[in-house]
């Protein structure tokens, strides 16, 4: 419902009622609500009941049971984040009655900053981002790392597992280091996989990993015969993948299934979710459709029933983490919308930001 249909008085009620129900996970009857607005003059129970049944009838607000009282929607809570994130939207002259997201204590500002101590490459910021937005959340805490495409190459290495299998590690200038075992048509030698690696790292050391490629590619024909031989081999662990590490999906980190477990009472509902949050490449897709690595501010989703109905009462809060003009990935907390909203929202886009500080660079 737009903000703008709700007068002062009902937005006010409404925000209280959220953030009672918030605090205390039970459904809000008008005379907790009234001593919870005791400093407000001309809200009397009757009042407050009268504007409960208006919130109702908008589909703000539903009685689970008959003598009971009400508890927010999904529509409520996106209603409430948006007072947050958008104030401006409310209307000339008019007043949020949700607190703007206050900034981080001082306390939780360090917390982060030390369980992010000895973190130095992007594998390692994903990682540990996908715990510790777990632990601060009680929910599920996700990372995912950008795919390959516009990564620079900064070094490649390969070693031998056995017959016809190779391992091939990748490490990019973002700090990300990627791994992939390589099925090879012919065996090839140790002197032939480290006369290719020299050849990438000394000729493409600082390209685009989607131009290499193609350029070797190219670059086999070119060659002159006394070549071809090393060039085929580079050409064939280029072929079988070797600069395609990631490309059966981007590494993607979760921490926190079983903080959802203990808040959920219906157990088909609750493996519903599970089952929906399990499987990696759906979570993958929810990150990509609702978070745009292009931009720096935060998304916040209220219920997730477009991904899968078993998520309609979950929220995601999701920021990109650059470094520089790279997209490193996106960090994430999917968790009920019973949940502190400030604190999240804040803690999600610091940690986002952390990520250009610890891997040395400053943010653009």
């Amino acid at each position: 419902m737009p903000q703008m249909r709700l007068s002062p008085r009902e937005r006010l009620v409404l925000t209280a009622i959220i953030e009672l129900y918030i605090a205390t996970g039970e459904a809000v009857a008008s005379k907790a609500l009234a001593e919870f607005l005791t400093h407000r003059d001309g809200l009397s129970s009757a009042t407050l009941r009268n504007v409960m049944a208006v919130l109702g009838e908008a589909g703000l607000l539903e009685q689970p049971h008959t003598s009971a009282g009400r508890v927010p929607t999904a529509a409520a809570f996106r209603f409430y984040v948006e007072q947050m994130l958008r104030p401006d939207q409310l209307g000339a002259g008019a007043q949020p009655a949700a607190a703007l997201p206050a900034p981080l204590s001082e306390a939780r500002r360090d917390q982060i900053e030390e369980s992010f101590s000895g973190v130095s490459s992007s594998h390692e910021y994903l990682e540990r981002t996908s715990h510790v937005l777990a632990l601060l959340s009680q929910g599920l805490g996700v990372a995912l790392a950008s795919s390959t495409t516009g990564q620079v190459l900064e070094h490649i290495h390969f070693s031998r597992l056995g017959a016809g299998r190779v391992l091939a590690v990748l490490v990019t200038q973002a700090g990300a280091v990627l791994d992939r075992v390589l099925a090879l048509d012919r065996e090839m030698s140790l002197v032939e996989l480290e006369t290719a690696a020299r050849y990438l790292n000394e000729n493409f050391r600082g390209w685009q990993i989607d131009r290499i490629r193609a350029e070797v590619a190219h670059r086999v024909d070119a060659e002159e015969l006394a070549y071809r031989e090393m060039m085929a081999s580079v050409e064939e662990l280029c072929r079988k993948g070797a600069l395609n590490v990631g490309a059966q999906g981007p590494a993607i980190y979760v921490d926190g299934i079983a903080n959802l477990i203990t808040g959920e009472v219906d157990r088909e509902r609750l493996r519903q979710m599970l089952a929906a949050l399990e499987a990696k490449q759906r979570l993958i897709e929810l990150l990509n459709a609702y978070v745009d690595g292009r931009q720096q501010e935060v998304r916040v989703v209220v219920g997730l029933d477009a991904a899968s109905p078993a998520m309609q009462d979950l929220v995601l809060i999701g920021a990109p983490a650059r470094v520089g003009e790279e997209n490193l990935g996106t960090v994430a907390v999917i968790a009920p919308t019973r949940m502190q909203y400030q604190e999240m929202i804040q803690a999600v886009s610091y940690i986002a930001k952390l990520s250009a500080r610890i891997l040395d660079r400053p943010v653009e």
